[in-house]
């Protein structure tokens, strides 16, 4: 069992569901080892995606994005909004996996078990940034390859070629949400790679582009709080979360009735 502030949650993996998305139920721990065990047992590229309000949100709105999320092999709760709400449904998950964190243990465990990395997307000069702040803090890693975000769809073809040449173990993919989702869904079939996850904002933390927020504002659900204050551009993103709120609110009256 897990613990936590007095609750005692399931260790068996399961999935529950947040405004019809499914989220799988797992720690921290649990989503590295089911990564390790793709790796290890690979047969496929299999598709990662962590899901926060925002995304739950779009995929409301995005059938294509919806069912991306549903054929995902991993969706994990990167986001205080979805814990929240899968333990206002009363189907809790143990605790949230954040996806910059699921990114960071990734690169711990590829000096471990010599596993091959490969960094794509980000502005140009991003990646590269992240790569050497990955190399500092994880002596050891071998990441095979990097290549920017700003790329149209005829680059495409050479850049899956580049991808298959490097032979990576792990693809982490920051194209922004939703197209890196999209765009994995698109070439999953050719992509020779156990895992590929979607990584959002996570080589912009790492090139020290942009900040990520204390860790007592992370553990006390406020890093949407931070992100707005270092970034008021994202005011109109941010209106997603008080909509999700409502929105699983109004879903539970109505399942109740």
């Amino acid at each position: 069992m897990f613990h936590e502030k007095g609750r005692l949650y399931p260790t068996v993996e399961k999935r529950i569901t947040v405004l019809n998305v499914m989220i799988d139920a797992v720690t921290m721990d649990q989503a590295v080892a089911r990564l390790e065990k793709y790796i290890a047992n690979f047969d496929r590229c299999h598709m990662i995606a962590t899901a926060n309000a925002e995304m739950v949100m779009m995929a409301a709105e995005d059938p294509e994005l919806h069912r991306i999320l549903s054929n995902s092999d991993l969706v994990v709760a990167d986001g205080a909004g979805v814990v929240w709400a899968a333990r206002h449904y009363g189907n809790p998950v143990p605790e949230r996996v954040a996806g910059y964190d699921l990114a960071q243990k990734l690169l711990e465990r590829s000096v471990r078990n010599n596993y091959k990395v490969y960094f794509l997307g980000g502005a140009p000069g991003v990646a590269e940034q992240a790569k050497i702040k990955a190399e500092k803090l994880y002596p050891g890693v071998n990441i095979v390859g990097v290549r920017n975000g700003f790329f149209s769809e005829m680059d495409e073809e050479e850049i899956l070629n580049e991808i298959a040449n490097c032979k990576p173990d792990v693809l982490l993919v920051a194209l922004g949400v939703p197209k890196q989702e999209k765009w994995l869904s698109k070439h999953l079939s050719k992509l020779h790679v156990p895992v590929a996850i979607g990584v959002g904002g996570t080589f912009d933390v790492m090139a020290g582009i942009m900040k990520r927020a204390p860790l007592w504002m992370q553990k006390a659900n406020l890093e949407w709080l931070f992100r707005l204050l270092m970034q008021p551009q994202r005011f109109f993103r941010m209106l997603a979360l008080p909509k999700f709120v409502f929105r699983v609110l109004l879903y539970k009256k109505n399942e109740t009735k």
